[in-house]
């Protein structure tokens, strides 16, 4: 797994099987085998400035949802299905520094 990769991971019951854009970096074999993510979803709301337009061949059109950025084990990650250009995952990180306040 690598930053800006896409895949299809179980959020469990309320959040179903869907696409996520890994955000964190690698871990080492001594550190948590945990991957933060950011959820691509089709229920877009209109003019909301944490939702990062996305289209992709295979997939409806969306958007990454930085409101919902999240952490999960690695276990739950069941396969890639695509990954993000440079300028979509720069403008992902500017829109998480936002709603972080960083």
């Amino acid at each position: 797994m690598n930053r800006g990769d896409i895949w299809q991971v179980d959020l469990g019951y309320s959040g179903k099987v869907r696409p996520v854009l890994i955000l964190s970096i690698d871990y080492n074999d001594d550190e948590r085998a945990i991957v933060t993510y950011i959820p691509r979803t089709t229920s877009v709301w209109p003019h909301n400035r944490f939702d990062i337009p996305h289209k992709a061949r295979g997939m409806k059109d969306g958007a990454f949802a930085v409101q919902l950025i999240g952490s999960i084990s690695n276990a739950k990650y069941l396969r890639k299905v695509g990954q993000v250009d440079t300028a979509t995952l720069q403008k992902i990180e500017e829109t998480v520094r936002l709603w972080l306040g960083l």
